[in-house]
C-alpha cells in the first residue's frame, strides 16, 4: 500500500474536540489547505491540528488552542458529515456512499489503486487518511 495509507510505526496525536469532545487524530496543515475556501485568510500557528470524524459535530477541523474550522468553512463536503447517498467516501476516485454499497467493483478498483500508490489520500481526503477503512462492511 501507498505511504498515505499505511499506518506507520508511530501513533498519530489525539486531542479532544472543543464542540463534541470526541479524542481525534492530528491531520496536517497540508491537507486542511486543500479544503479549506479561502486558505490564504488563515492563521495557521505552530501547533496541532485535528480532524473530527464525528457525523454529528459541525466541527470538522480544529486546533490545540481551541479554534475550529467548521464545515460550512471548507469548499469540500466531508462524506462522514454529510450522510448522503451522494457524499464521497473516496475522495481520490469519486467513489460516494451509494456507489461503495452497489457496486462491489469500487471498492476491489480503489483496493487495486491503493496498492499501485495512484492514491493521494494525504490530502485528497479531508482527514488526511485511506479511504478504505469508510467503506460499508459487506
Amino acid at each position: 500500500m501507498s505511504d498515505c495509507c499505511s499506518s506507520g510505526n508511530t501513533a498519530p496525536k489525539k486531542d479532544s474536540c472543543p464542540a463534541c469532545t470526541q479524542k481525534n487524530l492530528e491531520v496536517s496543515i497540508a491537507t486542511m489547505l486543500q479544503h479549506i475556501n479561502k486558505p490564504w485568510l488563515m492563521n495557521f500557528k505552530d501547533q496541532g491540528y485535528y480532524f473530527c470524524d464525528n457525523p454529528a459535530c459541525d466541527v470538522v477541523y480544529f486546533a490545540q488552542d481551541g479554534s475550529v474550522i467548521n464545515a460550512g468553512d471548507l469548499r469540500t463536503i466531508v462524506g462522514i458529515k454529510a450522510q448522503t447517498k451522494d457524499a464521497l467516501i473516496c475522495y481520490c476516485f469519486g467513489v460516494n456512499s451509494d456507489d461503495a454499497l452497489h457496486n462491489s467493483e469500487a471498492k476491489a478498483f480503489v483496493i487495486q489503486q491503493t496498492r499501485l500508490h495512484t492514491c493521494a489520500c494525504a490530502t485528497r481526503n479531508p482527514s488526511g487518511r485511506c479511504c478504505l477503512k469508510d467503506f460499508p462492511k459487506q
